[in-house]
């Protein structure tokens, strides 16, 4: 992919997702509570006791006492259900992330790789009516350590106070179309469905009244 760049088969454009969300890398901090006293302790230790005892006693499941399948479901669901699970903070925030375009001019390539003390070749065809390529190479040499991997992961856009007060400005809201394409000459309204002309069913609506009926009085 590295020589393809280079030989300008592809050329490298950067993506922005303006939608996406990101890890919180703000960390604030404060003061300390301070310890006036040690039944600040006491008071914690006993409102963490009747808050665990309250959750048991939801979540208990008093059929238990005479089947002890349910007991133990529900001593397996409360230990289940009081997992801490640590999760990540996000927030929304702007990513780029890197792109490629086949540039359609070039038809066909090929090339010779250097890597160390082997050479790898390789030829590139586009496959006509598609945006696909078709790349044959030697499989015998390995190039990994000669070039890295290319990374698509994306990254977050850092902006100062400015542009980030005229970004939120020039943001603004979405327009409808001015005329609405609901017609295709291609398309056939045969084939759609007809859910909007729902009528009632006579004979179902009857018989369903009659078996009701029967079924009340016997």
């Amino acid at each position: 992919m590295a020589s393809l760049i280079k030989m300008g088969m592809y050329k490298k454009v950067s993506l922005f997702d303006y939608q996406a969300m990101c890890k919180n890398s703000h960390h604030h901090a404060n003061s300390a509570r301070p310890l006036l006293s040690p039944f600040y302790g006491i008071v914690a230790l006993m409102r963490w006791f009747f808050s665990n005892a309250l959750m048991f006693l939801l979540d208990f499941n008093f059929c238990g006492l005479w089947h002890s399948d349910y007991f133990v479901d529900a001593k397996a669901g409360y230990h289940t259900s009081h997992k801490q699970k640590k999760v990540e903070a996000l927030q929304p925030c702007d990513t780029a992330y890197p792109g490629f375009m086949y540039d359609s001019s070039i038809k066909e390539a090929n090339s010779l790789i250097k890597c160390g003390r082997c050479q790898k070749m390789f030829v590139v065809q586009q496959i006509p009516d598609s945006n696909l390529v078709l790349v044959v190479t030697q499989a015998d040499c390995d190039c990994s350590r000669q070039y890295g991997p290319i990374l698509l992961e994306p990254k977050e856009i850092k902006y100062n106070a400015t542009v980030k007060c005229n970004r939120m400005k020039s943001q603004k809201v979405r327009r409808r179309p001015e005329s609405c394409h609901a017609y295709h000459p291609k398309e056939d309204a045969k084939d759609c469905g007809g859910a909007s002309a729902i009528s009632l069913s006579i004979s179902l609506f009857s018989s369903s009244l009659l078996v009701s009926l029967v079924h009340r009085w016997t």
